[in-house]
């Protein structure tokens, strides 16, 4: 078999592999909160959980995703129902505050007490699903500005 076609199988072959772009909603925030979004979408690092950062559909600078199932991220939503009133089930992951919710398939964890809700989507396949959390800190630090300490 000629070399190149061996190539062009074997790229075949590693692209069937590997996941496609996953399908994320995009929020419609301010525009002033969709830039301040898109730095830290920008900032968020190529892996989360040792899964790999992943291209998702629609495309978007306020979008991400790691690993198949995919962890989803989005920054710019709307506050969760039931956050207002969530104060005291904010809890803190290395410094950052986040309000949990279980769905059927695992978590979604949204930053609490910061000025720019970023919502992360893990399935129960991460279990347990905060460790993901842990990779993000750093730059929800740095890009999200502390509004209110979780109590």
């Amino acid at each position: 078999m000629p070399k190149i076609l061996l190539a062009a199988l074997g790229v075949l072959l590693v692209a069937a592999c590997s996941p496609g772009a996953t399908p994320v909603p995009v929020p419609s925030p301010a525009p002033e909160v969709a830039a301040a979004c898109a730095e830290l979408v920008k900032a968020l690092p190529t892996k989360v959980l040792d899964q790999k950062q992943r291209k998702t559909t629609p495309e978007s600078p306020l979008t991400t995703a790691y690993g198949d199932p995919a962890i989803e991220v989005t920054c710019g939503v709307t506050p969760p129902a039931g956050m207002a009133e969530a104060q005291s089930q904010c809890f803190e992951v290395n410094g950052v505050g986040w309000f949990a919710k279980q769905v059927q398939n695992g978590y979604i964890f949204t930053t609490i007490g910061r000025e720019l809700y970023l919502e992360m989507a893990v399935p129960s396949k991460y279990a347990p699903e905060a460790n993901a959390l842990t990779d993000v800190s750093d730059a929800v630090h740095s890009h999200n500005k502390l509004v209110t300490p979780c109590t």
